[in-house]
């Protein structure tokens, strides 16, 4: 059965959530590719729309979106998404996951793409301080 922690990024508000899903919600990201979008209902974003944007498996290799599939792949890298050079005209050969969804990626970023209202409060997280004083 599919697990994943998937990291929600809310671009108006600069911020990122990070929801452990499993089971039927999982469900939904296998097979889909980056770029592609999601219904919200599978991190508890009801009426939002999602864009898988990232990830990484279980090692930490990251997912590229120009190498197709599920599968590892050792591509050569100067720059980009899994390698950062330190000297000009550096190269370096880099494994890094294919683009879609499988049962080995461990982790899921997405980004909101559309919705109305505040995601913070649709996905339950509060203003710590605000609730610290009203317990006082």
């Amino acid at each position: 059965m599919a697990e994943f922690k998937v990291v929600v990024a809310d671009p108006d508000a600069g911020e990122t959530y990070q929801r452990d899903v499993d089971g039927q919600d999982a469900n939904r990201f296998l097979g889909r590719s980056l770029g592609d979008e999601v219904d919200g209902g599978a991190v508890g974003l009801d009426g939002y729309t999602l864009e898988i944007t990232g990830g990484s498996d279980e090692t930490g290799r990251p997912m590229r979106a120009d190498v197709p599939g599920t599968s590892l792949k050792e591509i050569l890298l100067d720059g980009g998404v899994g390698f950062k050079p330190t000297t000009d005209g550096e190269r370096k050969r880099v494994t890094v996951r294919g683009a879609e969804i499988a049962d080995d990626v461990a982790q899921v970023n997405v980004s909101v793409v559309d919705g109305d209202g505040d995601v913070a409060a649709a996905l339950g997280e509060g203003d710590d301080e605000a609730e610290a004083d009203d317990a006082e």
